[in-house]
């Protein structure tokens, strides 16, 4: 019996965890970043499991700030200095958002900061901890994408529909309409009418097949995703190639055609996309500056983007144009291409191919004045796509 009461004690007293122990137990654990921060908010210790996914070794790391670890739109956002106010203030503070490791490299993680108190309750630092869910966060944003382009195509088979029994069928039946009436009545119509509706005739016809040909390539957008094949390429180039096929329209209005463009100036987009983008923007210009006009085409890189400007000076947008510009309602196309000389469906191509290639467009005028038409491409491939900091959501859910 004696021996029996004294083993509990024995096994009690037999083994007290050492701090080496706990520190042990923190670098077992490879799928987590733990580090702790002292109090002026800079990095004094580092877990194995966060060299492995920040890729900073332990002496490259110590005595670094915490700033270190966050994107540049976090850290114009604050969200360092508001993670500690949080901890602060709720005992801790909890996120998924973006972090950026040693090689520039992006992954996405879920987070928390707390306060580390002391056993007489000073204050001592702060402890994060991470966890990457970069493969999580691509295969959600994956099933988002593939559910929005199912939406957007069904929009899109609408609107296709929309132009096919509006826009084509329409002016179509006129064209047949007024072709019988020549051919039933060709006798006895004068030739100065005859010449007037065949005159009509042809550019009717020309108006329809320009619009077929905006619409097969908003099909392709949208049904060739094989087709889409972004790299690395000259801008200059593309500027180059749309000017000499532009230039015999240009002369004839005595419009001149020039850019100012820096040789090494690349982009990193569909090439074939590329064209098409510059050449409906440039021809749109055409028709809008008066003779002895001028465009030019300049480039600036800011962050990871090129801004393209293309500038007139022909006759500008009012307010109302510029606001509906890229957005035609599909039941008034016809009336949106009368009035803008077919620039209703081509900058709805135009758009479409910029958002594939991850890029914006929008529009500055005056009218009278002219009109400057900007778009973005990203200078090299995006690793991936970061939204705000404040559109980030926290998940405690892994």
């Amino acid at each position: 019996m004696e021996n029996k009461q004294s083993n509990p004690k024995i096994l009690k007293n037999k083994y007290i965890p050492t701090a080496e122990f706990y520190s042990q137990i923190i670098d077992s654990l490879q799928d987590y970043s733990i580090f702790t921060l002292d109090k002026e908010f800079n990095i004094n210790s580092w877990s194995s499991g966060s060299t492995k996914i920040f890729g900073y070794k332990t002496d490259e790391i110590l005595g670094e700030p915490f700033d270190i670890i966050f994107t540049e739109i976090d850290l114009k956002n604050g969200v360092p200095k508001r993670e500690i106010e949080t901890a602060l203030k709720k005992g801790r503070a909890a996120d998924n958002r973006w972090h950026i490791a040693k090689d520039k490299s992006l992954f996405y993680a879920y987070g928390l900061v707390f306060p580390l108190i002391g056993l007489d309750g000073e204050m001592l630092g702060y402890v994060k901890i991470l966890r990457d869910l970069t493969e999580r966060k691509q295969s959600e944003d994956a099933i988002k994408k593939y559910v929005g382009e199912l939406e957007d195509l069904n929009t899109h088979k609408e609107s296709v529909m929309a132009i096919l029994s509006h826009d084509l069928r329409s002016p179509l039946s006129a064209i047949i309409g007024t072709a019988k009436y020549l051919k039933e009545n060709f006798h006895k119509i004068k030739p100065d009418v005859i010449k007037e509706m065949l005159d009509l005739l042809y550019k009717s016809s020309t108006d329809e097949l320009a619009m077929l040909d905006y619409l097969v390539e908003w099909a392709r957008i949208k049904y060739a995703a094989d087709q889409f094949s972004p790299t690395q390429i000259k801008l200059t180039d593309y500027i180059d190639k749309v000017f000499a096929a532009l230039k015999e329209s240009a002369s004839v209005n005595m419009i001149n055609l020039h850019h100012e463009i820096e040789v090494n100036t690349s982009v990193f987009a569909d090439g074939k996309m590329l064209i098409s983008i510059i050449q409906n923007i440039v021809s749109n210009a055409i028709k809008h500056t008066k003779k002895g006009g001028a465009i030019t085409v300049s480039a600036k890189s800011k962050d990871d983007k090129i801004i393209v400007q293309v500038k007139d000076t022909g006759v500008g947008m009012t307010e109302e144009i510029m606001e509906k510009l890229f957005t035609p309602q599909m039941k008034t196309l016809s009336e949106t291409r009368k009035k803008n000389k077919g620039a209703g469906i081509g900058l709805l191509l135009v758009k479409g191919f910029l958002e594939k290639n991850g890029g914006e467009i929008w529009v500055e005028s005056i009218e009278g004045k002219g009109t400057s038409f900007y778009f973005t491409l990203p200078i090299e491939k995006p690793l991936y796509k970061i939204g705000s900091s404040e559109e980030t959501m926290f998940d405690e859910s892994v």
